[in-house]
Protein backbone atom coordinates (compact mmCIF):
# COMPACT_ATOMS: atom_id res chain seq x y z
CA UNK A 1 0.00 0.00 0.00
CA UNK A 2 2.54 2.40 0.73
CA UNK A 3 4.59 1.57 -2.35
CA UNK A 4 1.03 2.69 -4.23
CA UNK A 5 0.70 5.63 -2.24
CA UNK A 6 3.75 6.87 -2.99
CA UNK A 7 3.79 6.29 -6.85
CA UNK A 8 0.37 8.15 -6.82
CA UNK A 9 1.98 11.08 -5.18
CA UNK A 10 4.99 10.87 -7.55
CA UNK A 11 3.07 11.27 -10.60
CA UNK A 12 1.70 14.89 -10.49
CA UNK A 13 5.64 15.57 -10.02
CA UNK A 14 7.13 13.36 -12.91
CA UNK A 15 3.79 14.73 -15.41
CA UNK A 16 4.98 18.46 -14.27
CA UNK A 17 8.44 17.90 -14.87
CA UNK A 18 7.79 16.31 -18.76
CA UNK A 19 5.49 19.37 -19.64
CA UNK A 20 8.12 21.74 -18.26
CA UNK A 21 10.60 19.92 -20.44
CA UNK A 22 8.26 19.67 -23.39
CA UNK A 23 7.58 23.01 -22.89
CA UNK A 24 10.71 24.61 -22.55
CA UNK A 25 12.28 22.33 -25.74
CA UNK A 26 9.23 23.80 -27.66
CA UNK A 27 9.97 26.90 -27.28
CA UNK A 28 14.09 26.54 -27.61
CA UNK A 29 13.58 24.89 -31.25
CA UNK A 30 10.91 27.55 -31.66
CA UNK A 31 13.94 30.42 -31.25
CA UNK A 32 16.37 27.98 -33.37
CA UNK A 33 13.92 28.38 -36.42
CA UNK A 34 13.42 31.64 -35.70
CA UNK A 35 17.26 32.75 -36.17
CA UNK A 36 17.38 30.18 -38.86
CA UNK A 37 14.78 31.94 -40.95
CA UNK A 38 15.78 35.88 -39.53
CA UNK A 39 19.57 35.31 -39.72
CA UNK A 40 20.26 32.34 -41.46
CA UNK A 41 24.00 33.14 -42.53
CA UNK A 42 25.30 33.83 -38.44
CA UNK A 43 22.01 33.36 -36.46
CA UNK A 44 23.07 30.38 -34.18
CA UNK A 45 26.17 31.91 -33.81
CA UNK A 46 24.92 34.42 -31.48
CA UNK A 47 24.94 35.42 -28.02
CA UNK A 48 20.86 34.86 -27.86
CA UNK A 49 21.14 31.34 -28.57
CA UNK A 50 24.56 30.25 -27.29
CA UNK A 51 23.96 31.83 -23.63
CA UNK A 52 20.47 33.53 -22.85
CA UNK A 53 18.04 30.94 -24.30
CA UNK A 54 20.05 27.81 -22.52
CA UNK A 55 20.03 30.12 -19.11
CA UNK A 56 16.33 30.51 -19.65
CA UNK A 57 15.04 27.41 -20.46
CA UNK A 58 16.86 25.49 -17.76
CA UNK A 59 15.83 28.30 -15.15
CA UNK A 60 12.09 27.50 -16.90
CA UNK A 61 12.02 23.62 -16.13
CA UNK A 62 13.90 24.60 -12.70
CA UNK A 63 10.77 26.29 -11.63
CA UNK A 64 8.04 24.37 -12.85
CA UNK A 65 9.38 20.93 -11.75
CA UNK A 66 9.70 22.84 -8.32
CA UNK A 67 6.67 24.90 -7.22
CA UNK A 68 6.26 24.30 -3.83
CA UNK A 69 10.60 25.14 -3.30
CA UNK A 70 11.20 21.78 -2.21
CA UNK A 71 14.01 20.43 -4.23
CA UNK A 72 17.54 20.42 -3.19
CA UNK A 73 20.48 22.25 -4.68
CA UNK A 74 21.51 19.29 -6.89
CA UNK A 75 17.95 18.50 -8.40
CA UNK A 76 18.72 21.88 -10.04
CA UNK A 77 22.22 21.23 -11.41
CA UNK A 78 21.30 17.78 -12.67
CA UNK A 79 18.53 20.14 -14.75
CA UNK A 80 21.00 21.19 -17.58
CA UNK A 81 22.70 17.58 -18.37
CA UNK A 82 19.55 15.93 -18.86
CA UNK A 83 18.01 18.94 -21.23
CA UNK A 84 21.42 18.67 -23.01
CA UNK A 85 21.09 15.11 -23.35
CA UNK A 86 17.66 15.80 -25.15
CA UNK A 87 18.96 18.69 -27.20
CA UNK A 88 21.66 16.47 -28.54
CA UNK A 89 19.63 13.62 -29.69
CA UNK A 90 17.29 16.11 -31.02
CA UNK A 91 20.09 18.03 -32.47
CA UNK A 92 21.60 14.54 -33.91
CA UNK A 93 18.39 12.97 -35.45
CA UNK A 94 15.80 15.95 -35.71
CA UNK A 95 17.41 19.03 -36.94
CA UNK A 96 20.45 17.39 -38.64
CA UNK A 97 23.02 19.02 -36.79
CA UNK A 98 26.74 18.07 -37.30
CA UNK A 99 28.70 16.21 -34.39
CA UNK A 100 30.99 19.18 -34.78
CA UNK A 101 28.83 21.95 -34.09
CA UNK A 102 26.93 19.99 -31.03
CA UNK A 103 30.66 19.21 -29.34
CA UNK A 104 31.65 22.87 -29.45
CA UNK A 105 27.77 23.63 -28.60
CA UNK A 106 27.32 21.67 -25.65
CA UNK A 107 30.02 23.57 -23.17
CA UNK A 108 28.42 27.01 -23.50
CA UNK A 109 25.03 25.29 -23.14
CA UNK A 110 25.19 23.58 -19.92
CA UNK A 111 27.87 26.20 -18.44
CA UNK A 112 24.74 28.80 -19.41
CA UNK A 113 22.27 26.26 -17.72
CA UNK A 114 24.01 25.12 -14.69
CA UNK A 115 23.97 29.48 -14.60
CA UNK A 116 20.08 29.63 -15.12
CA UNK A 117 19.50 26.64 -12.34
CA UNK A 118 21.71 27.75 -9.76
CA UNK A 119 20.08 31.31 -9.78
CA UNK A 120 16.48 29.94 -9.86
CA UNK A 121 17.77 27.94 -6.69
CA UNK A 122 18.61 30.85 -5.05
CA UNK A 123 15.74 33.09 -5.67
CA UNK A 124 13.43 30.12 -4.79
CA UNK A 125 15.06 29.52 -1.44
CA UNK A 126 14.92 33.85 -0.94
CA UNK A 127 11.47 34.40 -1.67
CA UNK A 128 9.56 31.23 -2.31
CA UNK A 129 5.73 32.56 -2.33
CA UNK A 130 7.06 34.61 -5.52
CA UNK A 131 4.69 34.68 -8.41
CA UNK A 132 5.48 32.25 -10.91
CA UNK A 133 3.85 33.07 -13.88
CA UNK A 134 5.67 36.26 -13.89
CA UNK A 135 9.22 34.88 -13.37
CA UNK A 136 8.48 31.94 -16.30
CA UNK A 137 6.57 35.06 -18.29
CA UNK A 138 10.03 36.65 -17.94
CA UNK A 139 12.60 33.97 -18.53
CA UNK A 140 10.70 33.47 -21.84
CA UNK A 141 10.93 37.43 -23.01
CA UNK A 142 14.56 37.56 -21.98
CA UNK A 143 15.89 35.63 -25.13
CA UNK A 144 13.34 37.05 -27.50
CA UNK A 145 14.52 40.81 -26.16
CA UNK A 146 18.08 39.25 -26.48
CA UNK A 147 17.56 38.95 -30.17
CA UNK A 148 16.21 42.12 -30.76
CA UNK A 149 19.21 43.99 -29.02
CA UNK A 150 21.56 41.97 -30.23
CA UNK A 151 21.87 42.62 -33.43
CA UNK A 152 22.77 46.72 -32.82
CA UNK A 153 25.87 45.25 -31.07
CA UNK A 154 29.05 44.79 -33.23
CA UNK A 155 30.83 41.87 -33.01
CA UNK A 156 34.83 42.39 -32.36
CA UNK A 157 36.64 41.22 -35.60
CA UNK A 158 39.92 39.11 -34.84
CA UNK A 159 42.75 37.28 -36.68
CA UNK A 160 44.13 34.66 -35.27
CA UNK A 161 47.15 32.10 -36.35
CA UNK A 162 47.71 28.42 -35.74
CA UNK A 163 51.33 27.03 -35.72
CA UNK A 164 52.16 23.81 -35.47
CA UNK A 165 55.94 22.42 -36.24
CA UNK A 166 58.02 18.64 -36.39
CA UNK A 167 61.65 18.21 -37.28
CA UNK A 168 62.06 15.73 -39.96
CA UNK A 169 65.08 13.46 -40.53
CA UNK A 170 66.07 15.08 -44.24
CA UNK A 171 67.09 18.22 -45.93
CA UNK A 172 65.37 21.23 -47.43
CA UNK A 173 65.58 19.92 -50.76
CA UNK A 174 64.27 16.53 -50.27
CA UNK A 175 61.31 18.14 -48.26
CA UNK A 176 60.44 20.82 -51.14
CA UNK A 177 58.85 18.60 -53.59
CA UNK A 178 56.56 17.73 -50.40
CA UNK A 179 55.32 20.94 -49.59
CA UNK A 180 54.38 21.57 -53.13
CA UNK A 181 51.92 18.45 -52.84
CA UNK A 182 51.25 15.15 -52.19
CA UNK A 183 48.29 13.27 -54.65
CA UNK A 184 48.39 10.39 -53.28
CA UNK A 185 47.95 9.98 -49.22
CA UNK A 186 47.41 6.56 -48.03
CA UNK A 187 45.10 5.09 -45.82
CA UNK A 188 46.97 5.09 -42.32
CA UNK A 189 49.89 8.34 -43.44
CA UNK A 190 49.63 11.12 -41.07
CA UNK A 191 48.82 10.99 -37.23
CA UNK A 192 46.09 10.38 -35.51
CA UNK A 193 44.27 12.84 -33.84
CA UNK A 194 41.02 13.59 -31.80
CA UNK A 195 39.50 15.62 -34.24
CA UNK A 196 39.88 13.47 -37.19
CA UNK A 197 39.76 10.04 -35.28
CA UNK A 198 37.54 10.73 -32.74
CA UNK A 199 35.39 13.92 -33.73
CA UNK A 200 34.93 12.74 -37.65
CA UNK A 201 36.72 15.72 -39.52
CA UNK A 202 37.72 14.41 -43.09
CA UNK A 203 41.19 14.01 -43.91
CA UNK A 204 42.86 14.85 -47.02
CA UNK A 205 43.97 12.26 -49.72
CA UNK A 206 45.77 14.47 -52.28
CA UNK A 207 47.03 17.74 -53.37
CA UNK A 208 48.54 18.50 -56.61
CA UNK A 209 50.21 21.90 -57.82
CA UNK A 210 49.38 23.09 -61.18
CA UNK A 211 52.03 25.64 -62.26
CA UNK A 212 55.18 27.22 -60.92
CA UNK A 213 55.73 30.01 -58.36
CA UNK A 214 53.73 32.99 -57.27
CA UNK A 215 50.15 32.72 -59.00
CA UNK A 216 50.16 29.00 -58.88
CA UNK A 217 47.23 27.14 -57.42
CA UNK A 218 47.39 23.81 -55.18
CA UNK A 219 44.30 21.99 -55.54
CA UNK A 220 43.49 19.68 -51.95
CA UNK A 221 41.14 17.19 -52.06
CA UNK A 222 39.50 15.83 -48.54
CA UNK A 223 37.29 13.89 -49.63
CA UNK A 224 33.31 14.01 -49.44
CA UNK A 225 33.44 16.39 -52.10
CA UNK A 226 35.45 18.56 -49.86
CA UNK A 227 37.65 20.19 -52.62
CA UNK A 228 39.46 23.73 -52.45
CA UNK A 229 42.10 25.96 -54.02
CA UNK A 230 45.44 27.60 -52.26
CA UNK A 231 46.17 30.38 -54.70
CA UNK A 232 50.19 30.57 -54.32
CA UNK A 233 51.42 34.01 -52.86
CA UNK A 234 55.05 33.05 -51.41
CA UNK A 235 57.35 31.00 -53.27
CA UNK A 236 61.09 30.50 -51.96
CA UNK A 237 62.55 27.12 -52.71
CA UNK A 238 63.77 25.16 -49.58
CA UNK A 239 62.53 27.97 -47.24
CA UNK A 240 58.87 28.75 -47.35
CA UNK A 241 55.55 27.89 -49.45
CA UNK A 242 52.70 30.32 -48.94
CA UNK A 243 49.14 30.64 -50.00
CA UNK A 244 45.34 32.06 -49.55
CA UNK A 245 42.88 29.64 -49.45
CA UNK A 246 40.15 29.88 -52.31
CA UNK A 247 36.87 28.45 -51.39
CA UNK A 248 34.40 28.72 -54.66
CA UNK A 249 33.15 25.43 -54.93
CA UNK A 250 32.07 25.18 -51.30
CA UNK A 251 28.29 24.74 -51.83
CA UNK A 252 29.17 21.31 -53.20
CA UNK A 253 30.72 19.99 -49.98
CA UNK A 254 29.23 16.67 -48.71
CA UNK A 255 29.83 17.96 -44.95
CA UNK A 256 27.17 17.79 -42.65
CA UNK A 257 28.11 21.25 -40.41
CA UNK A 258 27.04 23.45 -42.23
CA UNK A 259 27.63 25.93 -39.57
CA UNK A 260 31.11 25.43 -39.66
CA UNK A 261 32.20 26.48 -43.26
CA UNK A 262 35.94 28.27 -43.50
CA UNK A 263 33.99 31.14 -45.65
CA UNK A 264 31.41 32.79 -42.88
CA UNK A 265 30.66 35.75 -42.01
CA UNK A 266 31.85 34.47 -38.48
CA UNK A 267 34.56 32.24 -39.37
CA UNK A 268 37.26 32.46 -42.15
CA UNK A 269 40.49 30.69 -43.32
CA UNK A 270 42.41 33.03 -45.15
CA UNK A 271 46.42 32.28 -45.51
CA UNK A 272 48.80 29.58 -44.90
CA UNK A 273 51.66 28.12 -45.43
CA UNK A 274 55.48 26.10 -44.83
CA UNK A 275 58.33 27.31 -43.47
CA UNK A 276 61.62 25.46 -43.50
CA UNK A 277 64.73 25.79 -40.85
CA UNK A 278 67.70 23.75 -41.70
CA UNK A 279 68.94 22.47 -38.52
CA UNK A 280 71.87 20.32 -39.83
CA UNK A 281 72.95 17.96 -42.17
CA UNK A 282 70.05 16.55 -43.61
CA UNK A 283 67.65 17.93 -40.57
CA UNK A 284 64.54 20.33 -40.88
CA UNK A 285 62.32 22.00 -38.53
CA UNK A 286 59.67 21.78 -41.03
CA UNK A 287 56.54 24.84 -40.08
CA UNK A 288 52.81 24.94 -41.13
CA UNK A 289 50.98 27.79 -40.23
CA UNK A 290 47.36 28.46 -40.83
CA UNK A 291 45.09 31.96 -40.36
CA UNK A 292 41.66 32.90 -39.98
CA UNK A 293 39.50 35.56 -39.51
CA UNK A 294 36.62 35.21 -36.37
CA UNK A 295 33.79 37.23 -35.64
CA UNK A 296 31.66 36.09 -32.91
CA UNK A 297 30.22 36.70 -29.50
CA UNK A 298 32.58 34.25 -27.93
CA UNK A 299 35.62 34.65 -29.77
CA UNK A 300 37.92 33.59 -26.91
CA UNK A 301 35.81 30.50 -27.00
CA UNK A 302 35.87 29.88 -29.83
CA UNK A 303 39.78 29.98 -30.40
CA UNK A 304 40.25 27.45 -28.20
CA UNK A 305 38.46 25.24 -30.63
CA UNK A 306 40.89 26.57 -33.77
CA UNK A 307 43.77 25.93 -31.82
CA UNK A 308 42.27 22.45 -31.38
CA UNK A 309 40.91 21.98 -34.66
CA UNK A 310 43.28 23.68 -37.13
CA UNK A 311 46.21 22.49 -34.74
CA UNK A 312 45.42 18.97 -35.37
CA UNK A 313 45.02 19.09 -38.96
CA UNK A 314 48.29 20.58 -39.18
CA UNK A 315 50.09 18.07 -37.02
CA UNK A 316 48.36 15.30 -39.24
CA UNK A 317 49.60 17.24 -42.69
CA UNK A 318 53.38 17.41 -40.86
CA UNK A 319 53.33 13.71 -39.89
CA UNK A 320 52.87 12.99 -43.16
CA UNK A 321 55.41 14.55 -44.82
CA UNK A 322 58.25 13.73 -42.04
CA UNK A 323 56.69 9.97 -42.65
CA UNK A 324 57.14 10.79 -46.64
CA UNK A 325 60.42 12.75 -46.32
CA UNK A 326 62.22 10.14 -44.46
CA UNK A 327 61.00 7.23 -46.18
CA UNK A 328 62.61 8.48 -49.48
CA UNK A 329 65.64 9.53 -47.55
CA UNK A 330 65.78 6.05 -46.93
CA UNK A 331 65.39 4.37 -49.98
CA UNK A 332 67.77 6.12 -51.61
CA UNK A 333 70.36 5.07 -48.93
CA UNK A 334 69.23 1.91 -49.28
CA UNK A 335 69.91 1.98 -53.24
CA UNK A 336 73.17 3.58 -52.63
CA UNK A 337 74.52 0.69 -50.40
CA UNK A 338 72.69 -2.16 -53.05
CA UNK A 339 74.60 -0.16 -56.06
CA UNK A 340 77.87 -2.23 -56.96
CA UNK A 341 80.74 -0.49 -56.47
CA UNK A 342 84.06 0.06 -59.07
CA UNK A 343 87.08 -1.60 -57.60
Amino acid sequence: MEDSTETYQRRPAVLRIALAVAAALSFALGVYFLLEALRPESGLISFSFLLVLPAAVCAFVCYVADPYAERTHGFYLKVPQWLLLVVIIASLFVLREGVICIIMLSPLWILSGLIGAHVTYKLRRRNPDQDGRAYCAALVLLPLLSMQIEPMIPLPVETKTVTRSIVVEASPAQIWPLLRGIPDVRPGEGAWNVSQDVIGIPRPIGARLVGTGIGADRHADWGQRIKFRERITEWQPGRRLGWRFIFDDIAGWGYTDRHLMPDSPYFTVTTGGYTMQPLGANRTRVTLDTSYRIQTPVNLYSELWGQLFLGDLENNLLSLVKQRAERGVGENVRKALTQPHDT
